[in-house]
């Protein structure tokens, strides 16, 4: 867009994502070309020494956060790079486990800047690009980098990456993905490379994700045939051929997820001990996952937002409830209209008891009556927001019960800044 006035270094975050936000003519244009062409510019394809880029419908973050939590307590210095972000913009770039100042992402975005030239780039594509940046900047040994949407054409697919991951494979993103898993299925593997390691951890995949390894000859491990982990009483265990890791901890965040990490970790050519796997699987946590704030009456919120990531959240909760002899479950749900509202509502139907639908903003909110459409028959109260939502949901609540909040992002985004602001 002409114009338009570029920021200095020095100027605020602010003014930075004001000017991102109006560069490109849409803020999700998939395609390699442009960032590929700055990121040569910049020198920037190769971040770091290890590079791991992490693909997936579910569990992406998850899996960057048991990596991140295992490699931190191994040594290492690590960068990672996740989207959407809750709150604030800097939860999208973590060094070391720490959000970075205002002021580092200003001067990332400088340089960027000055990369680009006349080359146009989307808010993602230029946010991509300044993590990388930050990354080679701060030398960090690791950079985890989050696949924002698909990865064949994702700006993070311009990495030199060691190790591609596929957490999940699920129909979700209809409009720019399609409905199609075997497409699906092609797009997300489009992140693998040829004689380089890809794990997936989706059982029994789309035919299209092991057929592209085969057709790119990248060494594909499939959980179920190279890796296998099983759950019991005293924790997990988890298996690769001959290699074997017994009585590890439960994390918080998902198994499926932190055995599909140890799979990239096994095959990452990282020093790493069973000492360190074991504290970081302790250890490892993410905001807005199964994210307890809490206790009387026991709040959870969670960002499952599909009918994959509703199914585990209904699980959980199911769980938690029989564990910890909870009664009646308040759910606070917002969503997107162009997610499946219908059969991800259908995933949580049986273990909800009293709904709060509230309406989101903007050009992709769902209303609440779009989501009362598909909760008949059952206790509800429709409420304008998610903060309203959420308080009319705790004056119901006993302290025996839960309330959930989940949906979006944006919801749990909401109602983190919403508990924030009241406890200030």
């Amino acid at each position: 867009m002409s114009g338009l006035t570029a920021p200095q270094a020095t100027d605020s975050l602010a003014a930075w994502l004001t000017y991102l936000e109006n560069l490109h003519t849409s803020a999700i244009d998939l395609g390699l070309d442009r960032a590929m062409t700055v990121a040569r510019r910049g020198d920037l394809t190769k971040p770091a020494p290890r590079v791991i880029t992490v693909a997936g419908t579910n569990g992406k973050g998850s899996t960057c956060a048991i990596l991140e939590a295992i490699l931190l307590a191994a040594g290492y210095t690590v960068g990672v790079y996740s989207s959407p972000h809750l709150v604030r913009y800097n939860e999208r770039v973590r060094i070391n486990g720490q959000e970075l100042a205002d002021s580092e992402h200003s001067r990332a975005f400088a340089s960027i800047e000055q990369y680009r030239e006349d080359t146009s780039l989307s808010l993602f594509e230029f946010g991509t690009l300044a993590a990388l940046e930050l990354f080679r900047t701060h030398q960090v040994d690791v950079a985890i980098l989050e696949v924002g949407l698909g990865g064949r054409l994702d700006a993070t697919n311009v990495a030199d990456h060691d190790v591609s991951v596929i957490t999940s494979l699920a129909v979700d993103h209809v409009d720019w993905l399609g409905d199609d898993i075997e497409v699906i299925g092609y797009e997300k593997a489009g992140i693998f490379r040829t004689d380089k390691p890809a794990v997936c951890g989706q059982p029994n995949p789309p035919a299209s994700v092991p057929a592209h390894a085969d057709d790119i000859g990248a060494e594909l491990y499939q959980v179920g045939y190279q890796f296998n982990y099983r759950q019991h009483d005293g924790g997990w265990d988890w298996q690769c051929g001959a290699f074997d890791l017994k009585g590890l901890p439960l994390p918080s965040l998902p198994l499926p997820n932190a055995a599909t990490a140890l799979m990239a970790l096994g095959v990452a050519d990282l020093e790493l001990s069973d000492e360190h796997i074991a504290a970081g699987l302790a250890k490892a946590k993410l905001p807005g996952r199964m994210e307890r704030v809490s206790e009387k009456p026991l709040v959870i919120m969670d960002v499952a937002h599909n009918p994959h990531s509703a199914q585990y959240f209904a699980q959980q909760l199911t769980a938690i409830q029989q564990r910890e002899q909870k009664q009646r479950i308040h759910a606070v749900v917002a969503m997107l209209h162009d997610k499946d509202i219908a059969a991800t509502i259908a995933e949580l139907r049986s273990v909800v008891d009293v709904w709060y639908p509230a309406s989101l903003q903007g050009p992709r909110a769902a209303t609440a009556d779009e989501i009362v459409q598909h909760l008949s028959g059952q206790e509800i109260h429709v409420c304008q927001t998610p903060e309203q939502a959420y308080d009319t949901a705790l004056t119901q609540a006993v302290d025996a019960d839960m309330v959930i909040v989940f949906g979006s992002f944006y919801t749990v985004g909401q109602i983190s800044s919403h508990i924030a602001a009241t406890q200030e």
